[in-house]
């Protein structure tokens, strides 16, 4: 190098190891400055496989170093996560891990993103400890895995455990030194926690009543399953741009909410004779060729089948949107595993806020993903109309509580409520026995914060409510309390602006002793724009935000209303901002009154939001 280059300075590298747009600059020049001056000798090769010292002829330099790139992308130009991987991937890094247990010592930035493969989150400086996040595909647990898991709690962590909103559980409050002596007691009772954070296909959900539901079209359990065993198995989907979820509903009476999810499989019914219509009534032309095609296809294999949902991501204002295409039930994973590696392979790598896939579909269009998801699968994508598909019946709203009756003769299931998700181990191991005694010995855990004990024979039903109660919860709740849904806030998440689980329960208490409502709604909390707790697809949604009160800062949030999933799908709408938490209780009082007394017949709380703007919601609750 002569000396004009060896003068030349590299912008420094800033603590946070992303390049910045300078480093980036200077890199590209000097790799271009490389390039042309032929610091390495050139060979090329014609196009008649002949080699050649003449660039004129042989176009590149093979002799030159080959840049590297993750998936296309050069680099300095990727995300220090991306680095990060690059360097030394999350599922490499158990001899880390090994160290910090030994040592009893905190990881680093890096480290603490890698150990997230393992589903250990150190959540400093919420909390100076590790939370576990496991993965219980479609929700189904065991009694002696309940057992477990207020085994680990009891021993290693805070005595509690919580249901979250992907029917899952974390435990919190884990000292570093016990960090292994988790992992292992969880293998052995049959579970993992292998990819349940950071850039991975998240838990996968399932009907929380499949396979015991009257109304259900279709057992969606064994689809969930095999889904979360192909992810365990194939380690190249532990490397996606960012985190992924995938949901299966099968039409039951709880609703698993599939269209908050990047992939949503629901359940649909083709009758032959429809698609026998639809290829009658169109008269064949360049158009509609493949209409007919697809028509004719499924006219071959009427049933059920899954209508495909893209692109659900509720900290973005977004719900998934039907993608146009039917798959066979057997169909379900392949198609996943197909668009799972277009994400992988094109998502974007130099962006974490535009990582998702939501991003990379706004930027192709759905035709183009599908057609590079097509490429991947072996057999055909079938286009199909919606309106032509007879789908689920609506969920029952709050039917994740109370008692119903199974597709089984004389048998029940029993939603039990959790407030907020928290359970002690006291109460872990009465579930267990509860479940075991009078039940199948197993639970579903619900994307309501809840669960659900299955097979109940009639004769103990009552003995069973009885139990719950003397446990410390209850198997019924009003229309207030019956969709409290709250994600861990700031006592232990360090994204949360406020105390959103506490918080929760105090508004629940309040509402509950001053007002009764007729129809069932959705309070969602969730204490940051991540939005965990899903709060745009609340009736009532709140955001954590820090607001100013006589000069201090203080806990308050955004408010939105009219938020739908499923039959009443909505994007709630932002009509108060930065209440402080003090004055919500009194406040939401009034705005719930106000819809009582405005309100068409039967008219629920969504609709009537919904069809009032922004403004006049304001003038109304603020009169």
């Amino acid at each position: 190098m002569n000396t004009t280059e060896s003068n030349v300075i590299a912008p420094p590298m800033p603590a946070s190891g992303e390049f910045t747009p300078e480093q980036k600059e200077y890199l590209s020049s000097f790799m271009a400055g490389i390039a042309q001056r032929q610091l390495y000798p050139y060979v090329g090769e014609t196009s008649n496989g002949q080699f050649t010292a003449d660039p004129a002829e042989g176009g590149v330099n093979l002799a030159a170093p080959k840049e590297e790139t993750i998936f296309g992308t050069a680099l300095w130009d990727c995300t220090k996560q991306e680095l990060w991987k690059h360097e030394l991937h999350g599922l490499d890094a158990w001899d880390r891990l090994l160290q910090h247990a030994e040592g009893n010592k905190f990881p680093d930035e890096a480290d603490t993103f890698r150990f997230r493969y393992h589903g250990l989150f150190y959540v400093a400086p919420a909390q100076n400890s590790f939370m576990l996040r496991c993965r219980i595909p479609a929700g189904e647990l065991t009694s002696v895995q309940l057992r477990g898991l207020a085994d680990i709690s009891e021993a290693w962590g805070n005595g509690k455990a919580a249901i979250t909103t992907r029917s899952n559980i974390q435990i919190r409050e884990i000292a570093p030194k016990n960090l292994v002596n988790v992992l292992t007691k969880l293998s052995s009772i049959g579970l993992t926690s292998r990819g349940s954070g950071v850039d991975n296909v998240r838990n996968v959900t399932a009907s929380p009543t499949a396979g015991i539901d009257p109304q259900e079209l279709l057992d969606v359990r064994p689809f969930a399953h095999a889904m979360h065993h192909y992810i365990l198995n194939h380690r190249d989907l532990y490397d996606l741009p960012r985190k992924f979820n995938i949901a299966f509903e099968g039409g039951g009476a709880v609703d698993t909410v599939a269209d908050t999810n990047d992939i949503g499989f629901m359940a649909v019914r083709v009758a032959a004779d429809v698609s026998s219509r639809l290829e009658s009534s169109l008269e064949p032309n360049a158009d509609n060729a493949h209409a007919l095609t697809s028509a004719a296809t499924v006219a071959n294999r009427p049933g059920i089948h899954f209508r495909v949902e893209l692109c659900g991501i509720t900290g973005h204002k977004q719900l998934g949107k039907d993608a146009g295409i039917i798959v066979k039930p057997g169909e379900a994973v392949p198609v996943a595993a197909a668009m799972l590696r277009v994400f992988i392979e094109h998502g974007d790598r130099t962006d974490r806020k535009k990582a998702r896939l939501k991003y990379l579909v706004d930027k192709w269009g759905v035709e183009k993903f599908l057609d590079q998801t097509q490429k991947k699968l072996a057999f055909p994508l079938v286009k199909y109309p919606a309106e032509l598909c007879q789908k689920r019946p609506p969920a029952i709203r709050h039917g994740h509580i109370g008692v119903y009756r199974q597709k089984q003769p004389g048998k029940n299931y029993v939603g039990a409520v959790i407030p907020v998700g928290v359970m002690a181990v006291r109460q872990i191991r009465r579930l267990a026995d509860l479940a075991e005694n009078y039940g199948s010995g197993h639970v579903r855990l619900t994307p309501w914060q809840n669960l659900l004990i299955p097979d109940v024979p009639d004769a103990f039903v009552e003995t069973v409510k009885r139990q719950l109660v003397r446990m410390g919860f209850h198997y019924e709740a009003t229309n207030i309390l019956g969709g409290l849904v709250a994600c861990t806030g700031n006592k232990g998440c360090k994204w949360s602006s406020t105390d959103t689980k506490s918080q929760a329960v105090a508004l629940g208490e309040y509402l509950n002793k001053r007002i009764s409502l007729d129809q069932p709604i959705n309070i969602h909390f969730t204490g940051c724009p991540n939005s965990c707790a899903q709060h745009y697809m609340g009736d009532i949604g709140l955001q954590g935000v820090k607001v100013n009160v006589g000069g201090e800062s203080a806990e308050g949030y955004h408010i939105v209303f009219g938020g739908g999933y499923g039959h009443t799908q909505a994007v709630a709408k932002q009509v108060f901002t930065g209440i402080s938490f003090g004055e919500i209780p009194a406040l939401l009082e009034k705005v719930l009154r106000v819809y009582q007394a405005r309100r068409q017949s039967g008219e629920t709380f969504a609709a009537f939001t919904q069809r009032h703007e922004v403004k006049q919601l304001q003038e109304m609750f603020s009169e």
